[in-house]
């Protein structure tokens, strides 16, 4: 398992300039963005134990981390 920060710019290089206009641009993708980017700094914690939590937290953090990729991605690609 890879202990590296899933960041959005290297989630989604293709889309740089689209992720810095649309956090400027669109308050409901600025808010999924910022949402994503505490979860996966949580997940990222949890993972070093850092911040140790049990599997299934780890889990479901995970999941949520997951679907909100999934949207933002849907915002970047339409």
């Amino acid at each position: 398992m890879s202990h590296t920060p899933h960041e959005l710019q290297d989630e989604f290089p293709e889309f740089a300039d689209k992720l810095s206009e649309l956090k400027a641009s669109d308050a409901h993708f600025a808010r999924l963005s910022e949402e994503y980017y505490e979860v996966n700094r949580a997940v990222h914690r949890a993972e070093t134990n850092v911040e140790p939590t049990d599997q299934f937290a780890e889990e479901e953090m995970r999941k949520k981390r997951a679907a909100l990729k999934d949207q933002i991605y849907k915002m970047l690609s339409a």
